[in-house]
C-alpha cells in the first residue's frame, strides 16, 4: 500500500510495532521503504552491530553508492540487501558458494557465529572455509575479506524470518 509506506517515510510510526523509537524514525525519514524488503531489512539491521551498516544500505538503496558483492558468486546471495550481510541465511549460503561448505555445515557455522565460539571460529572454520574457498578458486585476499564481513556480522545477526515475522507485525501495524 503506497500510502503506508509513504507515512512509514515521514516517520509517522508512533505506536507501530519496532518502528516508533527516536532513532528508527530517523532511519524511516532517511530510508524512505518503499517495499517490504526494505522493511525486513531495517528490523534486522537496527540491532547493536548491524547499525553501521544502516548508512551504507540507505545510500544504495537510493543509488549515492554501488553494492560491494565482494565476489560474483556472492552476488545472488547480496542482491537484496544491497551487498551487506544482514540476516544468518546469507552466511550459510555464503559458507556453501565461497567456503565449499555442505548446508548441514553451514549451519554448523552459523551457530558457532551466533554463540560467539571465537576460538572454534578462528581455529576451526576459518581454516576450512579458506581451504574451501581455495578450492572453488577463490584467491586467498578475497576469501579473506569476505570470512572478515561474515565473522563481524555472526555476532549479530538475525535469522529472515525472525525479521520477517516483525516487519509483517510492523506493517500491519502502520497499515491499521
Amino acid at each position: 500500500d503506497k500510502k503506508t509506506y509513504e507515512m512509514m517515510g515521514r516517520a509517522e510510526v508512533t505506536g507501530v510495532f519496532q518502528l516508533e523509537s527516536s532513532g528508527m524514525r530517523d532511519v524511516l525519514r532517511k530510508l524512505k521503504p518503499s517495499r517490504f524488503e526494505d522493511i525486513i531489512a531495517l528490523v534486522a539491521l537496527y540491532r547493536p552491530g548491524p547499525m553501521e551498516n544502516i548508512p551504507r544500505f540507505i545510500a544504495c538503496k537510493h543509488g549515492h553508492e554501488q553494492p560491494d558483492y565482494l565476489h560474483p558468486r556472492i552476488e545472488g546471495v547480496l542482491k537484496e540487501t544491497y551487498g551487506i550481510i544482514i540476516y544468518q541465511e546469507q552466511v550459510m549460503q555464503i559458507a556453501v558458494a565461497v567456503g565449499n561448505y555442505t548446508l548441514s555445515e553451514a549451519d554448523t557455522l552459523r551457530k558457532v557465529m551466533s554463540k560467539k565460539k571465537t576460538e572454534e571460529m578462528g581455529n576451526k572454520e576459518k581454516p576450512k572455509f579458506l581451504e574451501g574457498a581455495q578450492k572453488k578458486k577463490i584467491p586467498l585476499a578475497k576469501a579473506t575479506k569476505i570470512w572478515e564481513q561474515m565473522e563481524t556480522f555472526g555476532k549479530y545477526g538475525f535469522n529472515k524470518s525472525h525479521s520477517t515475522a516483525y516487519a509483517v507485525i510492523s506493517y500491519q501495524t502502520a497499515y491499521l
